[in-house]
């Protein structure tokens, strides 16, 4: 699994073939450790290389002030939006700076910003320093040695769109440090990128060829970008996810639950990533938001779904119209899951016993 993304360089501009982006994507919901972090970025078709790095990291920003504190672990559990919370996150972001090569008064700035649940740049920083603080926000959010782009080309691109969103992305590669990995529309009038020629890892490709012989299926509209969640919480794009923790939150059933979690069905098989576990009880509950009509999306989760029920899990989904209309019926059907599971549990274990 880690040939396909550890592979690639960082600080430059390769075109991959040989995958197609939703592919790509589908690749990206459970990455190695030794890989980059690795946010897929759809841009619309830009007028100049300027609009297109701006753009990137407008978008790169919001994920990471949604992705606090996962970046600046030592604030954990600091959420006033004044007064002392402000003063304790900048005082720890400008103590986090040093080590992690950052410069203070940017990520002292990013956290306030995050706590504050603002947008306040006023364009104090240059785009340099936005590029090398956000990259390296990133890598930190995950854990991860760097930080990448997955930039899905749109089609029917102008040659001077071309040429300005390809000039973006090797400025965002040059001095942010990115990965600036190119996939989608194939480039017509630019020729100083080199190629890459990707294959994905077997249990992806038979994915992809089981999607393709179900036919074509019409996908949702998707977001500018995508990240993954940080293990162990919520989405934070997923407003959904977020609702249904603030309402399990202080429930004495809803103890043993853990968000986001990578789970290895078996050798040979890819690695799968759950959206809220209960461990104890193999229990498992999927919040599908409309990503998940699309045809590989759609296919994967058939495939998991039953490799968990292999595996002794029980899976129930939701999806995030369901949350949104009505959160206490959804939060009570999963207590139900959740208790019914555990009675069935200490009935196997008496029975074994009395046997």
């Amino acid at each position: 699994m880690a040939g396909l993304w550890t592979g690639l360089p960082i600080g430059r501009v390769v075109s991959l073939v040989g995958a197609t982006p939703a592919a790509l994507e589908l690749a990206l919901v459970t990455m190695p450790e030794q890989a980059p972090a690795v946010v897929a970025y759809r841009p619309q078709p830009p007028k100049s290389a300027a609009e297109i790095a701006t753009g990137a990291l407008d978008a790169i920003e919001g994920a990471a002030l949604d992705l606090f504190p996962a970046w600046l672990p030592d604030v954990e559990g600091i959420r006033s939006p004044a007064g002392a919370g402000v003063e304790a996150v900048r005082a720890a972001a400008m103590r986090e700076a040093p080590a992690t090569g950052q410069f203070g008064p940017f990520l002292a700035d990013l956290a306030e910003q995050a706590v504050r649940h603002s947008r306040m740049n006023s364009g104090r920083f240059s785009p340099e320093v936005r590029a090398v603080g956000l990259a390296k926000v990133v890598a930190r959010a995950y854990g991860r040695p760097a930080a990448a782009l997955l930039v899905v080309l749109p089609t029917d691109l102008t040659g001077d769109a071309e040429q300005a969103l390809v000039a973006g992305c090797e400025w965002l590669a040059d001095r942010g440090g990115f990965g600036v990995w190119l996939t989608g529309a194939e480039l017509s009038t630019v020729d100083r990128i080199s190629t890459r020629r990707v294959r994905l890892p077997e249990p992806f490709a038979r994915i992809v060829g089981a999607a393709g012989a179900a036919g074509p299926s019409v996908a949702p509209e998707v977001s500018v970008l995508r990240y993954p969640p940080v293990a162990g919480r919520p989405h934070p794009a997923s407003q959904c996810e977020l609702a249904v923790e603030r309402a399990l939150a202080g429930l004495p059933w809803a103890v043993g639950r853990a968000w986001n979690q990578t789970h290895y069905p078996r050798p040979l098989e890819a690695p799968v990533r759950l959206d809220l576990l209960w461990e104890a009880e193999k229990c498992v509950i999927e919040i599908d938001g409309p990503e998940h009509l699309e045809p590989l999306r759609y296919e994967a989760d058939r495939r998991r779904d039953r490799l968990l029920q292999r595996n002794g899990y029980v899976v129930v989904r939701f999806t995030n119209g369901e949350v949104a209309r009505d959160l206490m019926a959804v939060i009570c059907q999963i207590e139900e899951f959740i208790i019914a599971r555990r009675r069935a549990i200490m009935e196997g274990r008496q029975y074994a016993r009395q046997g």
